[in-house]
């Protein structure tokens, strides 16, 4: 018997990566919640920040100091983070319904997704205006017009913003000091930049004091801003809008900043809405009609204290929603919150300065109070950045939860139930997700059997390999996707087809729901792989442990001429490699909390892509070498090529294809745990002394997970190889050196 952490006996899901569920994972972070599993939903992995967003369209901020980012966030707080959108709930079931993962299961819900554009009765407007909301959405295309007005400033430009409340007057203002500057400083008139601003109401920011309304209308109208109040826009097309009382306005873009709705799917899961499909919740933001559910930020209303969609109240929100999850999660009743009547705006006017307003009082603009909103604004975004792992929770009650064993038992004792199991291939069987019958499978998991059994055709030879590691990322059915590209890699490397696979797998302690729900999600993504290439899994083995760990044993099938083995190099051939490098030292720097969250996105999508078509393109083009990278890293497997083959190479490190902030981290130090074995190869390096201070040397011995394959095949051969390479996909291709004869007596690899 062994002593084990706190197993797993509720699972809490926050959909959105606002303001109000940054806070709340923060403080789960700070003072985490002994056997409740986290898991944070998004669409975003780098969240915009709203009080900063005007001073970034002003060209005040770069991207990183107005987004908070949400990996290293969920890390923090031990959460389970899955990129995905939200589509749908299952409230029979308590589950959510996602566009790209199985249906993930909760006990409590949190929703902080903020709106989407309304759908505009306005003829035109979906198709020609650009909606600043999801705003991820409207900065890149910011972003896009912002570089355009950069690559050809002497091209005029006509700007129209639709909507006169305080977000479409801030973007008014930034959007002209940024666009004036950029063309001021590319020696253009002024003139070249026409904006407009429409409103249908007779002053600006309706609400708000009306002096202020006043000052922003002769401020906007001193920049040479044309502002239009009492013009409702009845129609817009490709180049013209076009108003109710006959004004028509010549525009090349128009940004819509009109009023927002909610998220369809919300009103049609069946929680209580308002009649724009915002969430009704409580006094303590519960919904009104499921109180295991909540909701926060825009896409809630307050059913008793109905409040403007300002993100103010997000950020207020973001405390007494976290109090009442952790009081919902521990069976005790959450506490009612009542938000503030009256909010300070403060109004950024692009250039610096800012305006500032509560009820009648009102200053500005001036410099001072731009200064003010900005120390404010890093002070709350410093939160975010300023995540120091804390020390490990000791194993404690969790309140009325399920009782829960402290001690569990080893050997044969640990396995994972059957019924569990049972229930799990049930589940992932009827979503039909690369459940596979084949002919040669003579005994596999549709007869279970004390062993699998397979066939092997006459004229070919089975292929083995296996590979298991502990879990690199929290999202299981991504992990399941990509331990399973990894084992399979071996099988792509020589040659051969997959024919089985059977899994082995340690699933954290859990009560039997929760182990179900891991071991579904982590199947669910092994057989999505499975299914694009053909190959059943026959069988497997799992049991429970402190941590996830995942693993398969693949057989693959090939004919014997056609094998592909190591030793195939030959003089004047050319190397190529299918994949960045760099996953390594990535998830060193995740675990430190040091790694983008868009880095991080970045690597998984490299260990997402499947080997199979990089092995057929290689075939095509008469490869007759190949092995993937993988542990030992790219030069620990190279150096095996090379003495299997009995030559020498020469090695571009410029060449080198590498993954997003991979370079940064090395440069920083950040290295793997197994980088010092690897770098022992470095001895066969001819030149090493000379090359070791190269930025990129240290990627040499980084160890990768669903790594690319590397092959030598004849040179005449390696620009078209590449070509097909990189329009099936697998865009970091590169050529990385070429094959020379053997050198005896000397170090067989030379870095160019």
């Amino acid at each position: 018997m062994q002593n084990s952490p706190q197993p797993i006996v509720k699972d809490l899901v926050l959909i959105g990566g606002g303001h109000s569920h940054a806070i709340a994972l923060k403080s789960f972070g700070m003072n985490p919640l002994p056997g409740v599993r986290i898991t944070l939903i998004t669409d975003v992995s780098h969240t915009p920040y709203s009080g900063m967003l005007p001073g970034y369209i002003a060209g005040l901020y770069h991207y990183d100091d107005c987004h908070i980012d949400l990996r290293p966030l969920a890390n923090f707080a031990q959460a389970h983070m899955m990129v995905d959108r939200a589509i749908g709930l299952d409230l029979e079931h308590n589950r959510v319904i996602c566009a790209n993962h199985p249906a993930i299961a909760f006990d409590v819900l949190s929703i902080d997704i903020g709106s989407t554009p309304t759908a505009s009765p306005v003829p035109g407007a979906l198709k020609y205006a650009t909606p600043v909301k999801p705003i991820s959405q409207f900065l890149a295309y910011w972003d896009e017009l912002v570089q355009n007005v950069r690559r050809s400033p002497e091209q005029p430009l006509r700007l129209a913003i639709v909507g006169g409340g305080a977000g479409g007057v801030e973007l008014t203002l930034s959007a002209q000091a940024h666009l004036s500057r950029i063309y001021q400083q590319a020696g253009q008139p002024a003139t070249h930049l026409e904006m407009h601003l429409f409103h249908r109401g007779n002053q600006l920011l309706p609400g708000r004091n009306a002096w202020v309304g006043k000052r922003l209308e002769k401020m906007l109208t001193r920049r040479g801003v044309q502002v239009h109040l009492n013009e409702e826009v009845s129609e817009i097309q490709p180049d013209l809008i076009q108003c109710r009382s006959g004004l028509s306005v010549e525009c090349d873009r128009v940004f819509w900043v009109t009023q927002a709705s909610a998220a369809p799917w919300l009103q049609a899961s069946g929680l209580a809405t308002t009649d724009q499909g915002f969430v009704q919740v409580s006094d303590t933001l519960q919904s009104t009609s499921h109180p295991h559910i909540f909701a926060a930020g825009d896409v809630a209303t307050m059913v008793n204290h109905p409040r403007p969609k300002a993100g103010v109240f997000a950020v207020r929100q973001g405390k007494p929603l976290v109090q009442n999850l952790r009081r919902a999660l521990l069976s005790q009743s959450p506490k009612p919150f009542t938000p503030q009547k009256q909010f300070l705006i403060l109004v950024g006017t692009g250039n610096g300065a800012a305006i500032a307003s509560r009820g009648l009082f009102h200053l500005g603009p001036h410099p001072l109070i731009w200064q003010w909103k900005d120390r404010i604004d890093r002070q709350f975004m410093n939160q975010f950045s300023d995540l120091t792992p804390m020390a490990a929770v000791e194993p404690g009650s969790t309140g009325d939860t399920p009782p829960t064993p402290s001690m569990y038992c080893s050997g044969c004792a640990s396995k994972v139930g059957s019924t569990v199991l049972e229930r799990a291939l049930h589940r992932v069987k009827q979503d039909s997700l690369g459940w596979i019958d084949r002919d040669d499978i003579l005994i596999g998991l549709d007869a279970p059997d004390d062993a699998a059994v397979v066939s092997v055709p006459p004229g070919e030879v089975m292929v083995q390999t296996v590979d298991y590691f502990r879990a690199l990322i929290n999202d299981p059915f991504l992990l399941g996707q990509i331990v399973t590209n990894h084992c399979l890699s071996d099988i792509f490397a020589m040659g051969a087809v997959p024919q089985s696979v059977m899994a082995i797998a340690t699933l954290p302690h859990a009560t039997e729901a929760k182990l179900e729900e891991t071991l579904y999600q982590l199947l669910s993504g092994a057989m999505k792989v499975l299914g694009q290439v053909n190959a059943p899994l026959i069988g497997g083995h799992t049991t429970e442990g402190t941590e996830l760990a995942f693993g398969l044993a693949c057989n693959g099938l090939v004919r014997p001429e056609h094998l592909w083995r190591k030793g195939g190099m030959q003089p004047g051939h050319s190397l190529i490699l299918t994949k960045g490098l760099g996953t390594g030292t990535l998830f060193a720097a995740d675990m430190r909390l040091k790694a983008k969250g868009r880095w991080i996105e970045q690597a998984i999508q490299s260990m997402l892509l499947s080997n199979q078509a990089a092995a057929d393109c290689l075939r095509q083009h008469q490869v007759t070498s190949c092995t993937d990278v993988t542990g030992f890293g790219l030069l620990g497997h190279l150096v095996e090529m090379v003495r299997a083959s009995q030559v020498a190479v020469e090695l571009d490190l410029d060449a080198l294809p590498v993954l997003a902030g991979a370079r940064e981290m090395v440069e920083q130090g950040i290295l793997s745990s197994l980088h010092p074995q690897n770098e022992r190869s470095a001895t066969s390096i001819e030149n090493r002394e000379q090359v070791r201070d190269r930025p990129l040397y240290p990627l040499l011995f980084d160890p990768q997970t669903s790594g690319g394959l590397l092959a030598s095949l004849p040179a005449d051969q390696a620009n078209g190889c590449i070509a097909a390479l990189q329009a099936k996909g697998h865009y970091h291709s590169r050529i990385i050196g070429r094959v020379l004869p053997h050198r005896p007596g000397q170090p067989p690899v030379r870095i160019g």
